[in-house]
């Protein structure tokens, strides 16, 4: 990175991030509060509110969502007439899942070979360290030229929506002429990238019942219709034979026509093993950015140890719909939910239940912010251009955001490059990237103040 001022300083208050974000990655904030104690998401929108009050923002608020989670707000005045700029990270992260197969503790920050373990160190509580790096280094170089909110949402992971019901019932909180969501990811590392497509997604949550109750397998098996079975037909009938998402009356969405995504690169970052091939058709950016993409998230079934000889009564499963822009999450959802009833064998009982939708997200990679945002990843990684990519997960703040304010210009920028393995088991970021990020926000927000 070229020597500037801005780079130096971020640089230097590396160290205070680490232990930072060791703090922060402490929280257990999983927002789902049967399973994880709600103290903990408190504690980490406290933590966040106290930080903002420290650089100097105003009207710093603890936000009740309709979801029952908290949003954390404030402002940061800038100089008469500035522009505004919305920063935008979220707090709440995914379960640590099994949290044997971390090589350390989820929720302690770890060094190990150049790269800070834990989880949420990515997605997102990195994306906030980030924002509050790039603010530091302006405030140590003259200034922060624009007026700066900043909202870090507490339920994001969850797909509940509380953020998006309180910006539309107090639609002059985020208002803004850009915004930067800090929640995506470059598409490896040191190739500055911006995220221009979101596929929406639903989950929805199906229960199949054909008993009154359990069956001894031999005294019954062959007649009594199993449960398990009859939702084993159904999840199937949601691909094609070659893996491709098959939900009746849903369609493709268009090709994808920016970044090139090479088959053995993908399978070297998803860690596909040897000889297993790759589902679905088309190009690896089509199928991961451009098409629906339907996932079984779990099942409730019987564990193979200690399973018993029974026909089972009844069986659930939840499954996520991820939707192509272009695409309506809404009639989606419908679609989904028609194919479960219509796929579901013998006549077996099925209820659907929706958990969580959010809409895809197109953004107009032709305005003045994207422009300011290309000269400033250029300088902040010397002798690379910004790449557009898609994303294949889901922001769903990002169209509630569009809808509201239409003349902002939103940019996805994060620190969820492929080796972060967010949502995984050994989730990571590269400080590498945390510091040349936050030197390219900086940097932009110095630019698009100019423009």
């Amino acid at each position: 990175m070229s020597s500037n001022p801005v780079a130096e300083t971020v640089a230097s208050l590396m160290p205070r991030a680490k232990a930072e974000l060791t703090e922060l990655v402490a929280f257990r904030s999983v927002a789902d509060f049967d399973q994880f104690p709600r103290s903990e998401s408190e504690a980490a929108a406290n933590w966040i509110a106290a930080a903002l009050r420290v650089e100097g923002f105003e009207d710093v608020a603890l936000l009740d969502t309709p979801d029952g989670t908290q949003s954390v707000y404030g402002f940061l005045p800038g100089p008469e007439g500035a522009k505004t700029v919305l920063l935008y990270a979220h707090y709440d992260v995914q379960p640590p899942l099994d949290e044997a197969g971390w090589d350390t503790p989820p929720f302690e920050l770890t060094e190990r070979d150049g790269r800070w373990y834990g989880r949420g160190a990515a997605d997102c509580k990195g994306g906030f360290i980030m924002h509050l790096l790039a603010l530091r280094a302006l405030k140590a170089d003259g200034g922060v030229p624009v007026n700066v909110k900043v909202i870090v949402e507490g339920s994001e992971e969850q797909g509940t929506g509380g953020l998006e019901r309180y910006a539309e019932q107090h639609p002059e909180l985020l208002a803004a002429d850009t915004i930067v969501i800090g929640d995506a990811g470059n598409f490896r590392v040191g190739l500055p990238t911006v995220t221009s497509t979101l596929r929406g997604m639903t989950m929805m949550r199906v229960t199949i019942d054909t008993l009154a109750g359990n069956l001894h397998s031999g005294q019954f098996g062959g007649a009594a219709p199993d449960a398990l079975g009859a939702l084993i037909r159904v999840l199937d009938s949601l691909r094609a034979e070659d893996g491709s998402t098959t939900v009746d009356g849903l369609t493709d969405g268009e090709p994808w026509e920016g970044l090139v995504y090479e088959e053995e690169q993908f399978r070297r970052d998803a860690k596909v093993l040897d000889g297993v091939e790759l589902i679905g058709s088309g190009t690896v950016a089509d199928r991961i950015w451009a098409r629906p993409a339907v996932t079984v998230l779990g099942i409730d079934c019987p564990p193979v140890v200690g399973a018993t000889p029974s026909v089972q009564a009844s069986a659930r499963a939840l499954i996520s719909l991820r939707v192509p822009p272009g695409r309506d999450a809404a009639e989606a959802t419908k679609l989904l939910e028609a194919h479960l009833e219509a796929h579901t064998p013998w006549g077996a009982r099925v209820r659907t239940e929706q958990i969580g939708q959010g809409q895809p997200f197109s953004a107009d990679t032709t305005s003045p912010a994207y422009a300011a945002m290309a000269d400033a990843m250029a300088v902040a990684y010397p002798g690379q251009e910004m790449q557009y990519a898609g994303q294949g997960g889901s922001i769903p703040l990002c169209n509630t955001l569009a809808a509201l304010y239409p003349q902002a210009e939103i940019l996805l920028i994060g620190l969820s490059e492929p080796e972060a393995q967010i949502h995984a088991v050994n989730e990571s970021v590269s400080p590498e990237e945390l510091e040349r990020l936050s030197v390219a926000e900086a940097l932009f927000l110095r630019t698009y103040a100019a423009s």
